[in-house]
């Protein structure tokens, strides 16, 4: 759980970050609902973990987990000394509304709902929903966000979405410090490495999240045959189900492996995981230090994902 500069700032993050999009209550995404009292359970445990970095959304539970967070933080007297949180601006859930003006109310429902005054990380949340041109232009939703840096309310900007080649041509902008990638590089699918890579040589801090495929390959295929939120395809069913044999030849948790691969990747500054259990936390953390033998790895790379796979870029 060393830390680790995030992207060319002086922020640290820990190698682990906790996902709040669970902690929201969305059963329709994940196919279960969480408690206001389970919720913050789990917030006040990650709070006093090994880990310092939560990322949520505007757009998660329509401000939900952002309310969550701010009843927790109203709690602890703000945000804990060390402890580093990042949100996403979106765009209006119900009229699709993605324009710089919409961009403000949605910051400023943040900060409201969080209880806090500056963030330290923003990020432009799903840009596939919008043009290039309408995010990149005169009072478009980065120059909004550019506005509110240079007031001191955020400290980074950053932009989080799916479509690999689309997040690629933002990151080639130089405009953005960090990205979020999701559902694209894990053991099955992996396809986001040209990003990853296109991302870290810009010295961009590098978020990968939902390694577990949306939990595919943590509760494994019998028990979650899912990816990416939606019903898992025969191939992607066929790939978890021999790298599930594969680990249990070798005494390893898929769970761990799949966690892992990401964890062991040079160029991914933390890897954001959705908990929404108190337990889970430290169960992650010991996922995170199970010794796995050099010899799995290659094992699993051949039962993995074919990057000339046309499917690569279907999930968003």
């Amino acid at each position: 759980m060393a830390p680790r500069r995030f992207g060319s700032s002086d922020i640290l993050v820990t190698p682990l970050c906790i996902g709040c999009a669970p902690l929201a209550s969305m059963p329709d995404t994940f196919g279960y609902g969480v408690s206001v009292e389970q919720a913050l359970d789990t917030l006040r445990t990650a709070f006093s973990s090994p880990i310092n970095y939560l990322d949520t959304a505007a757009s998660y539970g329509d401000g939900e987990s952002e309310r969550r967070i701010g009843l927790m933080l109203r709690d602890l007297g703000g945000l804990p000394e060390g402890y580093v949180l990042g949100t996403k601006v979106d765009r209006d859930g119900k009229t699709g509304d993605f324009s710089g003006e919409q961009m403000k109310r949605s910051l400023e429902r943040s900060l409201q709902l969080l209880g806090l005054d500056r963030l330290q990380i923003v990020f432009l949340h799903d840009p596939e929903h919008t043009t290039f041109e309408n995010v990149m232009g005169p009072g478009g939703p980065l120059e909004v966000l550019q506005d509110y840096q240079r007031q001191g309310v955020i400290d980074q900007i950053g932009v989080a979405g799916g479509p690999v080649d689309m997040m690629t041509r933002y990151v080639e902008t130089g405009a953005f410090g960090s990205m979020i990638t999701h559902n694209r590089y894990t053991l099955l699918n992996r396809s986001a490495a040209p990003l990853l890579e296109a991302a870290a040589q810009r010295g961009m801090a590098v978020l990968n999240a939902a390694p577990y495929g949306s939990g595919i390959l943590a509760k494994g295929p019998s028990a979650y045959a899912r990816y990416a939120y939606q019903e898992a395809d025969a191939t992607t069913l066929r790939r978890a189900q021999h790298m599930e044999a594969v680990c249990n030849e070798h005494g390893v948790p898929l769970a761990a492996a799949a966690l892992q691969f990401s964890l062991r990747d040079p160029r991914i500054t933390s890897t954001i995981i959705g908990i929404t259990r108190p337990e889970r936390v430290a169960q992650t953390v010991e996922l995170a230090q199970h010794a796995i033998p050099d010899e799995l790895w290659p094992l699993l790379d051949a039962e993995g994902y074919d990057d000339s796979d046309p499917e690569a870029n279907r999930f968003g």
